[in-house]
């Protein structure tokens, strides 16, 4: 697997400066079956947290099929997963 490295670059409203931060790479894996997606996501190539969404309805996980790192990012900001 190739090291991936996300920086988010912005400006800190109270001190005007540039801030730098690295986001870690996440995969997510379908599981058919259940519907259900488990989601990791590694730093620097070293898995540090597995989660695993919740059963889907038919309608929403072919939905959830076609997400990008970034919908999966704004997912774990949900509740609609445990931590494996």
């Amino acid at each position: 697997m190739s090291e991936h490295k996300y920086i988010v670059i912005f400006v800190s409203v109270k001190t005007n400066k540039l801030k730098t931060m690295t986001l870690n790479k996440i995969t997510a894996t379908p599981n058919y079956s259940k519907r259900t997606f488990t989601i990791r996501e590694y730093e620097k190539e070293k898995l540090v947290s597995k989660y695993r969404t919740l059963p889907m309805s038919v309608e929403e996980f072919e939905k959830e099929e076609i997400n990008t790192e970034n919908d999966w990012r704004q997912f774990l900001k949900t509740d609609n997963y445990y931590i494996v």
